[in-house]
C-alpha cells in the first residue's frame, strides 16, 4: 500500500515558554513541513532524506540507538522503536522547512509525519490525535533531553488551517482563533542557529519547577505572589512566565478587535520580557528584531522557539517586504498533519 503522510512545522506567535509550565500558547502550523511517501510492507524499515541526500536501512524490530546513524535517522528509528514497528517501509522524506537550527519545530514535524506514515492514526479523532503528539513528545524527550511542553507536537498534529491554535499546556484544550486578514505573518531567521541541546534550556525548565513548587499552578500565580519570592533571579523568571501567560490573551482579544498596533505592541513586550526577564535570546538575535521592527509596515517581532538563536516573527501590513540578509518568508497558517492512502 502506498501512502503519503504530512506533517507542518510551526511558528509561536506569543506563549514562549509556558507549556512545559501547563500554561498558554498560540502558535500557527506552517504551509511548510515534512513529507513521507512510501510502500508499506517487507520487513525492514528504509528511508531516503532529499534535503540530506542520505539513506539509511534497518531489519525490523529496531533495537537499541544506533550512534552511526545521522540525527534525522535516529529519530525515525526511535519512533519506529516506540510503536513496536513490525511491518516494513520504504519510503522518501522531502522537506519545505529551511535546514539548521531555525526554531520552526522541524524535529516534532519529522516525528509526527513518521508516526502517521507508520501506522499510528489508526483512527483519526482529536483524541487519537492528542495521544500520538504526547507519544511523539515521549521520543523526542527521549532523543534530545530537552524537557520542553507539548505544544510543538499539538500544533503539527492538531491545527486548522487559515487559524492558529490556542492550547492550555495543563488541560491540553484547544481552540483555532482566526487570524486577522488586516496583517501577515512573517518569519524570519537570525543568522545564528538554535542549539537547545548545549544551551540553557533545561535550566530554564528547572527554575520554572523551582518556581511551581513555592508558588502552585504558575497559570493561577499573580505579580503580586511573584514579589513574595526571595530569589531576584527566581523573580525574573516567574514574571516572565505569568505575563507571558497573560500576553496570549491579549493577543487574542487584539486579533478579535482587529488592532494590528496591539498585537505589534505585545510581540514587542514579548520579546522584551524573553530577553530581559528568561534571558534566552541573543545579541544577535535582539539586533534582528530591532532592525526588522524598524521596518515600515511592520508592526512588532520576537524571537520564536526555545532562544539562544534561530527564528523571530513578525506582524505586518499586507505585502510589507523584509529587507534582511537571513531566510525569510511570507507564512500561510497551514492545516494540521495529513495521512493520504495513494492507492
Amino acid at each position: 500500500m502506498q501512502i503519503r503522510s504530512f506533517a507542518p512545522g510551526r511558528v509561536n506567535l506569543i506563549g514562549e515558554h509556558t507549556d512545559y509550565t501547563g500554561g498558554l500558547v498560540l502558535p500557527m502550523a506552517l504551509d511548510m513541513g515534512i513529507t513521507i511517501e512510501g510502500e508499506i510492507g517487507g520487513d525492514r524499515l528504509t528511508l531516503r532524506s532529499v534535503q540530506f541526500d542520505e539513506s539509511f536501512t534497518r531489519t525490523l524490530p529496531i533495537g537499541a540507538d544506533d550512534d552511526s546513524l545521522p540525527e534525522w535517522a535516529g529519530y525515525l528509528t526511535a519512533a519506529a522503536r516506540f510503536l513496536h514497528l513490525a511491518e516494513g517501509f520504504s519510503g522518501t522524506i522531502t522537506s519545505s522547512l529551511p535546514k539548521g537550527g531555525t526554531g520552526l519545530s522541524s524535529s516534532a514535524a519529522l516525528l509526527v509525519s513518521a508516526m502517521l506514515a507508520f501506522g499510528a492514526l489508526d483512527e483519526d479523532t482529536l483524541d487519537r490525535r492528542k495521544q500520538i503528539a504526547r507519544d511523539v513528545h515521549e521520543v523526542e524527550l527521549d532523543a534530545t533531553g530537552l524537557r520542553n511542553g507539548l505544544m510543538d507536537q499539538l500544533a503539527s498534529i492538531a491545527s486548522i488551517e487559515g487559524h492558529a491554535t490556542l492550547i492550555n499546556c495543563g488541560t491540553l484544550d484547544i481552540r483555532p482563533v482566526k487570524i486577522p486578514d488586516s496583517m501577515d505573518v512573517l518569519v524570519f531567521h537570525s543568522g545564528q542557529p538554535r542549539m537547545l541541546a548545549d544551551s540553557e534550556y533545561n535550566a530554564r525548565s528547572d527554575s520554572a519547577k523551582q518556581i511551581q513548587s513555592l508558588l502552585g499552578p504558575l497559570l493561577d500565580v499573580t505579580l503580586d505572589d511573584v514579589a513574595t519570592l526571595a530569589d531576584p533571579m527566581l523573580q525574573k523568571r516567574a514574571r516572565h512566565i505569568v505575563t507571558e501567560n497573560a500576553r496570549v490573551m491579549q493577543m487574542i482579544d487584539a486579533f478579535a478587535a482587529d488592532d494590528p498596533e496591539q498585537c505589534g505592541a505585545i510581540l514587542n513586550e514579548g520579546h522584551r520580557s524573553l530577553a530581559e526577564d528568561y534571558e534566552v535570546s541573543t545579541p544577535i538575535v535582539d539586533a534582528i528584531q530591532q532592525q526588522v521592527n524598524n521596518t515600515p509596515g511592520v508592526f512588532g517581532a520576537r524571537m520564536v522557539g526555545g532562544g539562544f538563536g534561530g527564528s523571530l516573527v513578525a506582524l505586518a501590513e499586507p505585502g510589507t517586504n523584509l529587507d534582511v540578509d537571513t531566510w525569510w518568508t511570507r507564512a500561510r497558517p497551514g492545516p494540521g498533519a495529513s495521512l493520504t492512502v495513494l492507492d
